[in-house]
């Protein structure tokens, strides 16, 4: 498959055919890396931050730390009620 570069702004842009976006799971807004190597360029998508939620699921009681003691408050880490 070929693609045409075209001018976007001061940039070059290359325009991804929705087959293949839809094969490599990326859509308008995602962020993709892009790698220069012997055979060319080569454009996959970024990895993902995880969300809070995605990270909090996969706290268990097996893998749950006990509360540490630090000590008195002593500074501007006192926290509101």
């Amino acid at each position: 498959m070929t693609a045409t570069i075209q001018k976007w702004g001061n940039s070059l842009a290359l325009r991804i055919p929705l087959a293949v976006a839809k094969q490599i799971h990326v859509q308008e807004g995602d962020a993709v890396t892009l790698k220069i190597g012997p055979a060319g360029l080569t454009v996959k998508p970024a990895p993902k931050s995880p969300s809070l939620d995605d990270l909090l699921a996969q706290v268990t009681p097996e893998n749950l730390h006990a509360a540490t003691e630090w000590g008195a408050d002593v500074g501007r880490e006192i926290l509101p009620p």
